[in-house]
């Protein structure tokens, strides 16, 4: 008997150890194969009410990936699901998370040298990183009041670029809520933001921003959303600011690219976690209160 539950054991451990290492290696395929695919189609660009915008081609493999899932292609084309299944999800974030790893190092590497530029850059600059956290104090509420829970302090701490990936993906995981909302706000960032951004500079000067407030904001950490920012308002402001918005959007990128997963990581995601305490339950018995009434036509 005790031989038997034994063989049974070991037979299960077995084939988990074969799933995991057919998880990785199709994960690993599927992703060379989508990378080239996207690589051949290349950038999409084109106007929009005379601003260029530009769909980078990351958005074609993100767009393909989600296609290739279960849950849509994979009931279609049943076969499929013996290329990307459940083992390849669940194997898919640690992945992910490794590939950051580099990322990391390179940002470390990268900014050492260039801690002399921050220090001699002005109070502004230096104090710019505070607008991620004010963004943070409205984003992260209606969140909550949408029903995201947790997944919100992942989605609203930051801008959620790659560091922001990297630090939620080691202290959660990317399978967690906060993972989910880092990645969400990753990819909605990716798809929309380059179009958000090269509109909201020439309203911004429209509201009265001065050029040189509006390039300083251009430098958010994303290289895709500060050059769709930067030229839409180098086109829409005057002449004479064209080389001085270039240089504080640039200097702006630089300084975030610098101090931004270090505020990411000891400021934004801390106040992040404290500030979904102090509100959560609030907010939590409003959801409660308004969705009891709700049935019932009072609301």
């Amino acid at each position: 008997m005790v031989l038997e539950v034994s063989e049974d054991y070991f037979t299960e451990t077995e084939e988990k150890d074969v799933k995991q290492r057919t998880g990785t290696v199709n994960c690993m395929i599927v992703t060379l194969i989508l990378c080239i695919i996207a690589e051949l189609i290349g950038p999409l660009q084109f106007k929009v009410m005379g601003v260029d915008v530009k769909i980078l081609t990351m958005i074609w493999v993100i767009i393909m990936g989600i296609l290739l899932s279960p849950s849509l292609l994979g009931k279609v084309i049943p076969p499929l699901k013996k290329v990307i299944g459940h083992a390849e999800i669940s194997r898919a974030p640690y992945l992910l998370s490794l590939t950051l790893y580099p990322l990391g190092i390179m940002f470390g590497i990268s900014a050492g040298p260039k801690v002399g530029i921050v220090l001699q850059a002005g109070p502004a600059l230096l104090l710019q990183e505070l607008g991620n956290l004010a963004t943070m104090l409205i984003a992260l509420p209606l969140g909550l009041l949408i029903g995201l829970g947790r997944s919100a302090v992942g989605g609203t701490f930051s801008l959620c670029r790659d560091t922001a990936l990297g630090i939620i993906g080691d202290k959660y995981g990317l399978e967690s809520r906060e993972g989910m909302g880092t990645l969400g706000t990753y990819i909605s960032g990716s798809v929309f933001g380059t179009l958000f951004y090269s509109f909201l500079a020439p309203v911004g000067l429209l509201l009265g921003f001065h050029p040189f407030a509006l390039a300083m904001a251009s430098g958010m950490g994303s290289a895709s959303m500060m050059n769709a920012a930067t030229a839409a308002l180098t086109s829409a402001a005057p002449a004479m600011y064209s080389e001085q918005i270039l240089a504080y959007s640039a200097t702006s990128g630089l300084l975030t690219a610098v101090t931004g997963v270090y505020v990411e990581m000891f400021v934004a995601l801390p106040l992040a976690n404290w500030y979904y305490k102090r509100i959560n339950p609030g907010i939590e018995r409003f959801r409660q209160r308004v969705f009891k009434k709700a049935p019932e036509g009072e609301v």
